[in-house]
C-alpha cells in the first residue's frame, strides 16, 4: 500500500493549483497533478490540506481540516494511484456534511478525475493471487 506523505510547502499548493486538473464536491475541493520526476516514487502519494477563511473562524477550519486529513487516511492508501500530488480544499459545508457523505465525495473526486486505483485496495489483492 502507498505511503502517505503531507504537502507543507506553498509552491507545491500552487503546482497542483496550476494543473487546473480539479473536482468539486458538496464537502470538498480535490485538486490533483504528477509528482515531480526529482521527487517521485512510485509507492508515495503526497496531499496538502487547505481552509480559506470562508470556511469560518480558526476553530471551524481547523475541525474542517481534521475531517478531512482523517477521511484521506480511510480512503487513499487503497484507493489513489501513487506518483500523485493533491490537494483537498475544505468548503463550508465541510464540518456541517456527515463523515460518510464526506467519504462518499472523496470517493467520487478521485474516480472523476481518474486517479481511482483499486489495484492498492486489500480485496483486491486476494483476488488477483487466487
Amino acid at each position: 500500500m502507498p505511503i502517505i506523505e503531507r504537502l507543507k510547502v506553498r509552491s507545491d499548493f500552487l503546482r497542483v493549483a496550476a494543473t487546473r486538473k480539479r473536482w468539486a464536491t458538496p464537502g470538498l475541493v480535490l485538486q490533483v497533478a504528477k509528482t515531480p520526476d526529482e521527487i517521485s516514487d512510485d509507492g508515495i502519494i503526497r496531499v496538502g490540506f487547505t481552509a480559506s477563511k470562508k470556511v469560518g473562524d480558526a476553530v471551524t477550519r481547523n475541525r474542517a481540516r481534521r475531517r478531512l486529513r482523517e477521511a484521506v487516511r480511510q480512503v487513499m492508501p487503497a484507493h489513489a494511484t501513487p506518483g500523485r500530488d493533491f490537494v483537498v480544499i475544505a468548503r463550508a459545508n465541510t464540518v456541517r456534511r456527515s463523515y460518510s457523505d464526506l467519504i462518499t465525495d472523496l470517493e467520487s473526486a478521485l474516480q472523476k478525475l481518474d486517479v481511482w486505483d483499486n489495484m492498492n485496495s486489500p480485496a483486491s489483492g486476494t483476488e488477483a493471487a487466487q
